[in-house]
């Protein structure tokens, strides 16, 4: 019933948007067209002409709707006048004029020839827009002009705009009649000011010259491309215009060529994508609007929103049965966003169908679409996210604090602590809390891997030695494997006792109660992990700190809650606990991996076990040191996430695997938000590259079609929304704080990037030390982490400055991919802000 009804509502959408508009209805002929030959595919450029048969077919089309045509050229096609006059057809022959002087010659000629050859030749055109383009000048014009009319005995002109007979007036007194262009469309101006603008100028024409007759060699509307301000091009308002134009034009009696007859694909590389849609037909030579009766702008829309529906239909019923739990409210939001991005798709792919794409514009194409796919997954992702974190009734998985278990019951638990150059003062804390346990079976093993100055880890292990028996200390000084390494030393001196293995980061501060208020879980023998959030302490008063504090709490009251509804949570290596005879006998830590933590929860869960979530601070730790070690630490679990994925796709993609469609979703989808920051860096690099072109060499390099570009800054608008909504909503800080957060999170983008490609090209990576507390080593300068953030952020600056400064800036597009370049510099100039923020807060606290 719910994906019925978002589906009618779909297509009433799609009515509702292409409903038809009433015009004034035109039953008469029309009173001259303008005429250009080429077909589809054919150009003067590439040199590909028309066949005869084809001017032939054409030209019987057109005489269905008048009995006038002009051309542009006489070298091009001759044909055209002796084919019109089978059709009892006039035409104005044309002269093309312009900077090569041989080709004018021959174009003068070929006019002349005509005209006397072919009386129904009743006007002779010598140039067009010629000093428009300055190709010649006002001299050379009246030359050529001159030697027409000596030889001709029809009325010879040449044809301008407005403006042009108006600052040349000498000009006049050589033709027989002035031929102007009047299209308002480059004037600028909105539809609905068109026809009187237009009749103003042909008024003024008029009494700038009154003993000549007035013929307006082109007029019309483009029905695609690009919007000059006001003036928007669409089949909606050419036909409103023409319709409208030809009416008033009956009544005023005004001699008038419609630009133009049929659309000219080729004349985009020449002058830009709206030149390609001046046709009344398009260059598959139909209509593209009645001349009576209402006119749809996109008279193909019920196709369209069927397939949409039909394409969204059985995700929508997919999602409606399995979610019924949800409240109605987040059920029709979640299958409204289904909807809405198979419609986007469908909106995408049938552009072949509605525009005459350039090799270009392939190009654009062929990459957009892909990207507009990608995204629109991710926004389903994130959607789904938020739907269920907002409207469902209860978690169906939640796991609180148990009772203590007395002594005899309790499981003897192993601790380890793996450190490597760390502040011991930072470790002795982190030690004075686990001996402050109120627990009575367990240990701590404390393994120092290759730090190698005896000032850092001689006291760790003196303290260690005062803290009693239960505390044993391993410097291991060379060891391979990084922090599984370690990991797998600890299990080899582990208690034989132990049946529970806990590992804490050596800056963490437990409470008490860890161990005896979750170790409970442990009866249950399907339990593998016992997993707590990833919480910080003393970050109040330091300004990175808290910012970084914030970003991280996100993941663990959202992402995480919404994982564990389907036993997929990512175990991290902190605040967590294993069953030790499950971690030995699938494979201990794997040191082929720097995630070895995230790993190890997702082969646990491929075994068949269960992970459990519980969502209470039972131990903090401490952020990042800076922003260099911040952006390492992502960088790692991006590295290392990748690992994962390429060496355990088979078990997240067959269908014989042991884990559920809820696991293999998060797995397969947990890490698509990373995904995201590869694609905005791709992204980002492509659009910097466009930009250039087009600032740089517009005639070949055109601006992205709207309709690619609203779905990406929808994206961007919706993701954020989705974030700070669910941030207000499940995470306990301020606007401030979740503004800070945000910035954070941003300013981590390009660093996920690098270690998504990174992780995906190379089969291993190296596990860096997250410096907390303080650096053994000289700090880092304020922005010597963001290097390549500032580089990307100055680039995308440049380009918006370019593209101010540029033509660009008039189009509705032009502004779009603006506010494109502009959301693609967030991220970047959030990790200068991150890096400053760190920068400060540092020397503060010096």
């Amino acid at each position: 019933m719910f994906a019925s009804l978002v589906a009618m509502l779909n297509f009433g959408l799609w009515a509702f948007l292409n409903r038809p508009k009433q015009i004034d209805d035109w039953s008469g002929k029309i009173g001259g067209l303008a005429y250009n030959a080429f077909q589809r595919y054919q150009s003067p450029i590439l040199g590909l002409y028309p066949s005869e048969q084809e001017l032939a077919s054409d030209i019987r089309l057109l005489s269905k709707h008048t009995k006038r045509l002009r051309t542009y050229s006489s070298a091009e096609s001759p044909q055209v006048p002796r084919i019109a006059a089978f059709y009892d057809m006039e035409v104005m022959a044309g002269a093309w004029i312009d900077r090569r002087m041989r080709n004018n010659e021959v174009e003068l000629e070929g006019l002349i020839a005509l005209s006397r050859k072919h009386p129904n030749i009743t006007r002779a055109m010598v140039g067009n827009e010629v000093l428009l383009r300055a190709d010649i000048s006002v001299k050379q014009l009246i030359g050529y002009i001159d030697r027409a009319r000596a030889q001709l005995k029809i009325p010879v002109s040449t044809a301008e705009p407005f403006f042009i007979w108006e600052r040349n007036p000498e000009l006049a007194d050589h033709v027989d009649f002035i031929s102007v262009h009047l299209l308002p469309y480059w004037e600028k101006l909105p539809r609905k000011d068109a026809i009187n603008f237009t009749l103003g100028q042909y008024h003024r024409l008029k009494e700038l010259f009154p003993d000549k007759h007035i013929v307006i060699a082109e007029i019309g509307w483009p029905s695609a491309g690009d919007r000059k301000e006001y003036a928007k091009p669409s089949i909606e308002d050419e036909a409103q215009f023409l319709r409208e134009w030809f009416n008033v034009a009956e009544r005023e009696n005004i001699d008038y060529y419609v630009m133009e007859a049929i659309d000219q694909p080729w004349k985009e590389a020449l002058a830009g994508r709206v030149e390609a849609y001046w046709g009344m037909f398009n260059a598959a030579r139909e209509p593209k609007f009645a001349l009576t009766g209402k006119v749809v702008e996109d008279p193909s829309w019920p196709i369209k929103a069927i397939a949409a529906c039909l394409l969204a239909f059985l995700p929508m019923f997919w999602f409606a049965r399995h979610f019924m739990r949800f409240y109605v409210t987040g059920i029709l939001f979640f299958l409204g966003l289904i909807q809405l991005s198979a419609s986007v798709v469908v909106w995408s792919v049938s552009v072949p169908l509605a525009f005459y794409l350039s090799p270009l514009d392939w190009i654009m194409f062929l990459l957009l679409v892909p990207a507009q796919i990608a995204i629109i997954l991710i926004l389903l992702i994130n959607g789904f996210e938020f739907t269920e974190v907002l409207w469902r009734p209860r978690w169906l998985r939640h796991f609180n604090l148990l009772q203590p278990s007395p002594p005899a019951d309790q499981p003897f638990v192993s601790i380890h602590l793996a450190c490597c150059n760390e502040p011991p003062e930072m470790v002795i804390l982190t030690l004075d809390s686990l001996a402050a346990l109120d627990y009575q079976n367990y240990e701590v093993l404390v393994i120092d891997n290759n730090t190698k100055r005896e000032d850092v880890w001689k006291p760790v292990e003196e303290h260690c030695a005062r803290l009693g028996e239960r505390f044993r200390f391993f410097h291991l000084n060379p060891w391979e494997g990084f922090k599984a390494g370690a990991l797998n030393f600890g299990l080899e001196q582990t208690d034989p006792r132990a049946e529970v293995v806990a590992v804490v980061d050596a800056d963490y501060v437990v409470r008490e109660d860890w161990l005896s208020s979750l170790t409970g879980y442990f009866h249950d023998p399907k339990v593998a992990v016992v997993q707590c959030p990833q919480a910080h302490r003393d970050f109040e008063h330091n300004a990175f700190r808290r910012m970084t504090a914030w970003e991280y709490d996100g993941f663990f009251r959202i992402g995480m809650h919404h994982r564990n509804e389907r036993n997929a949570i990512i175990q991290h290596g902190t605040m967590t606990m294993v069953r030790k005879d499950l971690l030995v006998g699938t494979g201990a830590w794997s040191e082929w991996t720097i995630c070895e933590d995230a790993e190890l929860g997702l082969r646990l869960m491929h075994a068949g076990h269960d992970l459990v979530y519980v969502d209470d601070l039972l131990g903090k730790g401490l952020t990042p040191a800076d922003f260099t070690a911040y952006k390492s630490q992502r960088y790692r679990w991006a590295f290392g996430a990748m690992q994962i994925m390429k060496a355990r796709f088979g078990w997240m993609t067959r269908k014989d695997s042991p884990l559920s469609r809820g696991q293999k979703f998060h797995f397969l989808t947990g890490w698509f938000s990373w995904f995201a920051d590869a694609l905005h860096l791709v992204f980002t690099m492509m659009a910097i590259a466009w930009t250039i072109g087009m600032v740089g060499w517009p005639k070949y390099f055109s601006l992205p079609m709207e309709l690619f570009l609203i779905p990406i800054i929808g994206f961007f608008v919706s993701k954020a929304v989705f974030g700070i909504v669910l941030y207000r909503k499940r995470v306990p800080c301020s606007w401030h704080d979740t503004i800070m957060a945000s910035i954070a999170s941003m300013g981590l983008s390009h660093a996920i990037a690098r270690g998504i490609f990174l992780g995906l090209w190379k089969k291993k990576g190296e596990f860096v030390r997250t410096a907390k507390s303080r650096r053994l080593s000289s700090k880092p300068s304020a922005f010597a982490s963001v290097r390549e953030e500032l580089l990307m952020f100055l680039a995308l600056l440049a380009c918006i400055f370019g593209m101010i400064n540029s033509n660009a800036i008039t189009y509705t597009e032009g502004k779009l991919w603006i506010g494109i370049l502009a959301a693609q510099a967030i991220p970047y100039a959030s990790a200068l802000i991150g890096a400053w923020v760190a920068h400060q807060s540092n020397e503060a606290m010096a």
